[in-house]
């Protein structure tokens, strides 16, 4: 009979066999110990022979996944370095505190998370311990290790900052009150606790996508000579639900390809996320383990602890390795809350090998197993997968840690389904874990049912210990240092003042504008360096790729190929030092690098001056929670919105027309956004951004926000900037009248019907049409505003409401320079309504907007503006019928004009 297997088609069957002699006889050894010893030997040699093979160097397919076992074996471990037993008493300390704090407040229903911080306890101290380094380190003075703690652990960082006395109680009894100005934020937040949170990350899934770009960024710092921060590593806590999120995973094939041994992730495998287990008939670690391998990480498997030893080693036939990789994971959660009759029926019973074993042990040695005994809660194991981990090179590292959620909580908490939205511990609770960790807490401490806090002592050894690794360290962690940096110098004004005069007869777009007011600007002797220019493979839209041969697209590799275009002017060049980080298809990607480099005044006390060019569309609505989070992470720079606009983008359609990014970004306090319609306009904006984040702010000016500008791809006239003061201070604050009637050279009657149109964006050009034919057509006097930012005036408006109820006099700045200004008021844009009429309120005559509201279509513009009711035809019909209800025009006008237009 013909073996099946013989004649199955290989990819191998392609390439010429020198010795197919030689072959049959591997082939027919393996069918031998299959035959003879079972598929499973089989299975073991093949394993040990690929093994030997990487280890020679032997260029081999990774295997996806490895057996359900500790990657590090227990004699390959290492003792832990320092006292063990003064490190289990510190941690102890904090799981109590941890618990408590959350336990108090829960009085007052402000809620925290107690579960995630039990089952992840060792995974923080034996860092905390032993390798996360500090501000102070020597080896990454001023930077440390970057630290991403997973936002639900938050109470064990806090009750860490208490042992070590840089918190107090009253802090604690504030966790989660936060308005009187003293409270602990709920989650790791910069803006709320900036002295201690670098980095947010309970918007789960951005903190693994920022830890990735975070440490690519640090290569980048070095690579180009800003600051060597080679020693800085960055660590991530993740959960293993927080892997379903598409951004946990979506760039860890750039850490692998970019080789960034600078960055481990540690994924807490507790097999439970909020509602339930992870992978209930399947195993997460088994399919992470997989998807990292595969991505080219480096993965360590911490599941199992001492204990297991034991079992292992009476594992003569595989049969405990093969029973381990076949139980789902929710019945490895059940197996936590059953007694051993239960475990020893359902998971020994299922293999006569291991009915076996089984009689081998107590009761003791399988519960100790089953409900305590996984690697991520015994230091020595922990300790020996981060020292594999900070010292594998080539590859980032992912360790995959075994833990039970709310372990140590009691069988109250310990892996329930519910544990995650469970808020306190009864008083019981509270005094059988007192005496699981051996804390010295008397009953009498607990008065009216309070659960007291936990201190040795200041002096106490715990604490001196915990602080002196700390110092050895580097210093306290997590910490954020606000450094004192000079301000950078101001860039020469001629790079600005370029734009003052116009472009003649020439059209220019916004987006070339901008383009070329950053060309000028990288090559600034003091400052130019520090831009940091940040592209989603769109640099040729947006017209820079003149950029590439000046400043070179960044790769860590350099360029190893000759480029297609070598022989023309703006060739495609890649450099180890290149500035440009031309990041491909990925908004999320793009924007956790400039969340990186907007940041790098505090994590490395260097000043960086980002900006990230992107289709408006696919910005804001795609990548909004990441702006929430630069704003969280007080970051500092430039977004740009380009091809912005619903009608400006010709024959892209629906969802490439963008008509609401405005909207979305004047939910984020932090975003300054602007809509220009000028170059000059541009220009201001920047200098004062430039002066506002990296100068000298002015009092009562806060530098940590960062400014969103839109830029439009429809080449125009660009004005010279109009004559007179104030100008660049109505372009920062939001409006300014750019002209009258009577300056733009148009014939107004005396006693003329007087209307004020205000435009943003590419829309003034409309209004300033419209302007001419309500003065040549129907005798209307017009006066053109350009409105650089209707957010920004609201935001203003709101203040000077809030200080109104304070008692204070002030006048909103739109109110103010709209003041005596005749006539009713039309505002136009080329976004939705909602953008202008932010302003409405505040604004004392009549008040009227057109926007394009509604879905997105492919047309040319003039179609796609007559569709939407903002073209100059349709704002001089819109104009005439405010008019009329004000009785200054004849209605006949309004339709009138309608029919002329064939509106």
């Amino acid at each position: 009979m013909t073996d099946p297997q013989a004649i199955q088609p290989s990819a191998l069957d392609q390439l010429p066999d020198r010795d197919p002699e030689e072959t049959a006889e591997w082939r027919a050894s393996l069918d031998a110990v299959a035959r003879e010893a079972g598929p499973h030997r089989a299975a073991y040699l093949m394993r040990r022979t690929l093994e030997r093979a990487e280890a020679d160097g032997i260029a081999l397919p990774r295997l996806l996944e490895t057996d359900y076992l500790n990657t590090i074996p227990t004699a390959a471990e290492t003792a832990v370095p320092g006292d063990e037993e003064l490190e289990r008493k510190i941690t102890a300390w904090n799981r109590w505190n941890a618990a408590a704090m959350v336990t108090r407040g829960s009085k007052y229903g402000v809620g925290g998370h107690i579960a995630t911080f039990a089952s992840a306890a060792w995974l923080y101290e034996t860092g905390f311990n032993h390798f996360f380094k500090g501000k102070e380190s020597p080896d990454s003075p001023g930077s440390g290790d970057q630290l991403y703690i997973q936002g639900h652990a938050s109470p064990g960082i806090y009750a860490r900052a208490f042992l070590d006395g840089r918190l107090t109680e009253a802090h604690l009894d504030h966790f989660r009150q936060e308005a009187g100005g003293n409270g602990l934020p709920s989650y790791p937040h910069p803006r709320r606790l900036p002295w201690l949170w670098e980095f947010p990350t309970v918007s789960m899934g951005l903190g693994p996508l920022s830890a990735i770009y975070q440490a690519r960024f640090n290569r980048y710092l070095t690579n180009r000579g800003i600051k060597d921060v080679s020693a800085s590593h960055v660590w991530a806590f993740l959960g293993d639900g927080e892997m379903d999120e598409p951004e946990s995973t979506a760039a860890l094939a750039l850490a692998a390809r970019e080789e960034l041994d600078n960055l481990t992730f540690v994924v807490n495998c507790n097999l439970q996320r909020l509602d339930g287990p992870v992978r209930a008939n399947f195993k997460i670690v088994q399919e992470l383990e997989a998807q990292f391998r595969g991505a080219g990480w480096n993965v360590v498997k911490t599941l199992w602890g001492t204990a297991w030893d034991e079992l292992f080693a009476l594992d003569t036939t595989g049969a405990l390795v093969r029973r381990l990789r076949q139980v789902p994971d929710a019945q490895v959660q059940t197996y936590q809350t059953r007694d051993a009759a239960y475990i020893r029926q359902d998971f020994f019973g299922a293999d006569p090998a291991l009915v076996e074993m089984a009689k081998l042990l107590s009761d003791d040695k399988i519960l100790e197993c089953f409900h305590l005994s996984r690697g991520g809660h015994e230091a020595r194991k922990v300790y020996a997968a981060y020292k594999a981990a900070v010292e594998h090179k080539g590859a980032p590292t992912v360790i995959l840690a075994q833990t039970v959620k709310g372990h140590t909580l009691g069988n109250g908490f310990a892996s329930k389904n519910a544990n995650h939205q469970m808020k306190k511990l009864t008083v019981d609770e509270f005094k059988a874990m007192r005496d699981l960790l051996e804390l010295p807490i008397a009953d009498s401490a607990f008065v009216d049912g309070v659960v007291p806090y936990g201190h040795p002592g200041a002096d106490s050894p715990e604490v001196r210990y915990l602080q002196e690794r700390r110092a050895a360290l580097g210093g306290p962690a997590p910490a954020r240092r606000t450094h004192a940096l000079a301000p950078l110098p101001a860039p020469a004004d001629k790079a600005f003042a370029s734009f003052d005069k116009g472009s003649g007869s020439q059209n220019v777009a916004t987006t070339m504008a901008f383009v070329r007011l950053i060309k000028d600007l990288v090559r600034d002797k003091e400052t130019g360096k520090r831009w940091v220019p940040i592209v989603p493979d769109e640099a040729r839209t947006f017209g820079m790729e003149s950029l590439f041969p000046s400043l070179g697209i960044y790769s860590p590799k350099g360029q190893t190929y000759e480029p297609v275009d070598r022989d023309q002017l703006m060739y495609y060049k890649e450099a180890k030092n290149g500035q440009i980080l031309n990041e491909g298809i990925t908004e999320a990607g793009s924007m956790a690098d400039f969340i990186a480099a907007s940041t790098a005044y505090a994590t490395h006390g260097e000043a960086m001056i980002p900006f990230y060019i992107f289709y408006s569309m696919f910005g804001w609505q795609r990548t909004a929670d990441q702006m929430w989070q630069l704003g969280d992470q007080l970051g500092r720079g430039f977004l740009v919105g380009a091809t912005a606009g619903r009608t400006t983008l010709t024959g892209e359609g629906l969802q490439h027309a963008d008509g609401h990014s405005p909207v979305i970004a004047a939910t984020n306090p932090a975003a300054l956004t602007y809509d220009p319609a000028f170059a000059y306009e541009i220009a201001a904006i920047v200098k004062d951004g430039l002066r506002r984040m990296y100068g000298e702010p002015a009092p009562g000016e806060d530098p940590n926000v960062f400014y969103y500008l839109t830029v439009y791809n429809e080449p125009l006239p660009q004005p010279a900037k109009p004559a007179g003061l104030g100008i660049d201070e109505g372009i920062v604050k939001g409006l300014y009248r750019f002209n009258t009637a009577e300056s733009a050279g148009l014939t107004v009657v005396a006693n003329a019907p007087r209307i004020q149109l205000l435009g943003s964006g590419t829309a003034i050009h409309w209004a300033l049409k419209a302007q001419r034919l309500l003065a040549e057509e129907w005798g209307v006097a017009a006066d053109v505003w350009s409105a650089t930012s209707w957010s920004e005036l609201r935001r203003d408006a709101m203040e000077a409401d809030a200080a109104l109820l304070r008692g204070e006099e002030r006048v909103p700045y739109v109110r103010q320079v709209l003041h005596g200004a005749e006539g009713p008021v039309l505002a136009v844009s080329d976004y939705m309504r909602q953008v202008p009429d932010q302003i409405a309120q505040w604004v004392e005559q009549d008040w009227s907007s057109l926007g394009a509201d509604g879905f997105g279509l492919s047309d040319t513009r003039d179609a796609a503006r007559r569709h939407f009711g903002v073209d100059a035809e349709s704002v001089v019909v819109a104009a005439l019928a405010q008019l009329a209800r004000r009785g200054e025009v004849k209605a006949t006008a309004v339709k009138e004009a309608r029919e002329r237009y064939g509106l």
